[in-house]
């Protein structure tokens, strides 16, 4: 299991801020590679809101004591005070999650079509949506100047992207649509590391490759090119940081063949070589780029 988090305060202790009209208080992610289950109760809830975005694979929850399965593309949220009860299983589940309090939540979250009663959000699979959690990780790991409102500058882009995507809503495809992008998206999850042909894919499935591309855009809003790439990235900085594996089995390991070609884009996407993101996650590192 791969997990990053963030705390202000560096405290884990949840908390309710009435001074700021919002406030991000923690953030993180989890990646389920061998872990059967990862349950999660808290029968009183917490202070706090919390916000859950499922990447890929699936989630289970609880809703008034009825389990509910949540698919990738999907977010959920808590309100203070509500029970959280939850599970990830082992079929790749990854998850993004920020906990934010302040006096004006509600009305915020109104603001951007968010009901007082809405439980899931439907989202679409996007690498900005990791992007954007991974951006208030850093700002919260970091605490750099003016982190704080970094923070709510980058939550409120993530609300703004869900609202479009809710505007959107009555112009997605029809149901088969959907769980056609969502097998694919499945597919690409558990053989990103191997060779993946996008037109061989369309092919075999009876779907024209322009068609295709299409409605996996308008599933995941990316590419399904983008979307096999971002799993690659994704578990190459899983593997830098978790293991001793040098660039070039990390490159066999998660479906390049080329190392010139994975450092280019590697550096594209973060900024720097694979080697240098490495070397800066050593202990009392300054920053780690994630």
């Amino acid at each position: 299991m791969y997990t990053l988090s963030a705390y202000y305060h560096k405290s884990r202790v949840d908390f309710m801020d009435k001074k700021h009209p919002l406030f991000i208080g923690s953030c993180g992610t989890y990646h389920l590679y061998t872990v059967e289950k990862l349950p999660t109760h808290r029968p009183k809830g917490r202070l706090d809101y919390q916000l859950l975005y499922i990447a890929s694979g699936r989630a289970h929850f609880y809703f008034d004591g009825k389990p509910t399965v949540v698919e990738a593309g999907n977010m959920v949220l808590y309100r203070p005070r509500e029970e959280q009860r939850y599970y990830y299983g082992a079929d790749q589940t990854e998850v993004y999650w920020v906990h934010f309090t302040g006096n004006n939540v509600k009305n915020f979250l109104r603001r951007y079509g968010i009901a007082d009663d809405t439980r899931i959000i439907y989202t679409g699979i996007s690498i900005e949506y990791k992007n954007l959690f991974m951006s208030m990780i850093e700002e919260l790991n970091l605490q750099r100047i003016d982190y704080e409102e970094m923070l709510i500058n980058y939550f409120t882009i993530l609300l703004i992207s869900l609202h479009r995507i809710a505007l959107q809503k009555p112009r997605k495809k029809n149901l088969q649509n959907m769980n056609d992008m969502e097998q694919a998206a499945q597919y690409f999850r558990m053989h990103y590391n191997k060779p993946i042909s996008i037109e061989d894919y369309a092919v075999s499935h009876n779907m024209s490759i322009s068609w295709f591309i299409q409605n996996f855009r308008q599933y995941a809003n990316t590419t399904p090119a983008q979307y096999v790439q971002s799993l690659r990235l994704t578990n190459a900085k899983m593997l830098l940081e978790t293991t001793n594996y040098n660039i070039t089995e990390i490159v066999n390991l998660v479906g390049y063949e080329n190392p010139l070609y994975f450092s280019r884009f590697f550096r594209k996407q973060c900024g720097i070589s694979p080697s240098q993101f490495r070397k800066q996650l050593v202990p009392n590192a300054e920053s780690c780029p994630k």
